[in-house]
C-alpha cells in the first residue's frame, strides 16, 4: 500500500493522549489530533484513516486503519479531532500466536507532539434532526459507538429542551469497554436524569464475536417498545460499531415485524426518508 492508493493525506499533531479506563482493564485512550490543514474538515460520526509507517508484513510501506471521530472542535485556524483507541491484539488462527494490533500500538504508544498521517474523512456524519420532537434510536457495539458520545452531548447540551425519546442500546465485551461507564470519564451518567433518555447495556463476558448477539438479546427483551418506536414517522435510527450487528438487528426486527418482508419494507422507508444512518466496520 502507498499513500497514492489511499487518496489525499494530511499531517496531524498529537495534542493529547489520555487513558480513560482503569489499569485493571483493557487500555482505551482518548487522543486529540490537531489538524492545521483547512481542507481537512472531519465531523463527529465520520471516519478518518491513520497511516502507520512501515515496513510491514508483505512488504507494505504503510498500514491503514479507520477510526471514528468522536468530536471535532475548531482550534485557532485548525481543528482538534478526538478519537478513541483501544490497545488490541489478535490471535493467528493457524499458529495460535498472539500479535499486537499495528495501528492501536502505534497510537497508544505515541507521545504528544508526534506527527501522524491522516486520510479521509469518510462517510456522512451523524446529524441531529432539526425537530426537537424527533425520536432517536441509537444501536452500537464496542468502541465503534464512540460517535454517540458527541451525538448525545449535542442533543442535550447544544440543542437543549429535547422532547423526543432518546434510546441507546449498546453492546460491549466488558462494562468498561463501552467507553461511557468507565471510572474516569462517565459521559453517559450525565444524561440519566434527562426525562427523555434511556440506555440499555448489553455485556458479553466472552469474545467480541458474541457482543452483537448479546446486543440482539437486549433488543429482543425490549422488543415491543423498540418496534413501536421504530415505526413512528419521526424516529431516526443510528447504527455504529461492528458490521455483524446489522445482520443481528435485521433478524430481531424481522421477528418483531412478523416477517422479513415487513421489516425490510420499514427499513427501506427509513433509508429513503433519510432517517437511517449507519457507520459500521
Amino acid at each position: 500500500m502507498t499513500e497514492e492508493t489511499v487518496g489525499a493525506t494530511c499531517q496531524a499533531t498529537l495534542k493529547a493522549s489520555t487513558r480513560i479506563t482503569s489499569s485493571s482493564t483493557d487500555e482505551v485512550r482518548e487522543l486529540v489530533l490537531s489538524v492545521d490543514e483547512p481542507a481537512f474538515r472531519a465531523l463527529a460520526g465520520q471516519n478518518i484513516g491513520v497511516l502507520v509507517p512501515g515496513p510491514h508484513p508483505f512488504g507494505n510501506p504503510f498500514h491503514h486503519r479507520y477510526y471514528s471521530v468522536v468530536s471535532a472542535q475548531p482550534s485557532g485556524e485548525g481543528t482538534d479531532i478526538e478519537i478513541l483507541v483501544r490497545r488490541c491484539s489478535y490471535i493467528d488462527e493457524i499458529s495460535g500466536e498472539e500479535y499486537p494490533g499495528i495501528a492501536s500500538q502505534f497510537l497508544c504508544d505515541a507521545a504528544p507532539g508526534k506527527q501522524i498521517t491522516l486520510t479521509g474523512p469518510y462517510k456522512a456524519p451523524f446529524r441531529v434532526p432539526a425537530d426537537k420532537s424527533s425520536n432517536l434510536l441509537m444501536i452500537g457495539t464496542g468502541t465503534g459507538i464512540a460517535p454517540f458520545r458527541s451525538l448525545i452531548r449535542s442533543v442535550y447540551a447544544t440543542h437543549g429542551g429535547w422532547q423526543g425519546k432518546v434510546r441507546l442500546f449498546y453492546g460491549a465485551k466488558s462494562g468498561l469497554d463501552n467507553l461511557y461507564m468507565n471510572d474516569q470519564n462517565n459521559d453517559l451518567a450525565n444524561y440519566y436524569d434527562e426525562a427523555t433518555f434511556e440506555a440499555y447495556q448489553a455485556i458479553s463476558p466472552y469474545s467480541y464475536a458474541d457482543v452483537a448477539e448479546t446486543l440482539g438479546k437486549s433488543l429482543s427483551q425490549n422488543g415491543a417498545k423498540t418496534w413501536v418506536l421504530m415505526q413512528m414517522p419521526n424516529t431516526y435510527v443510528y447504527l455504529a460499531g461492528l458490521q455483524k450487528q446489522v445482520a443481528v438487528l435485521d433478524r430481531v426486527m424481522s421477528e418483531l415485524a412478523g416477517s422479513t418482508a415487513n421489516w425490510q419494507a420499514l427499513k427501506s422507508r427509513l433509508q429513503a426518508e433519510g432517517r437511517w444512518a449507519e457507520l459500521t466496520y
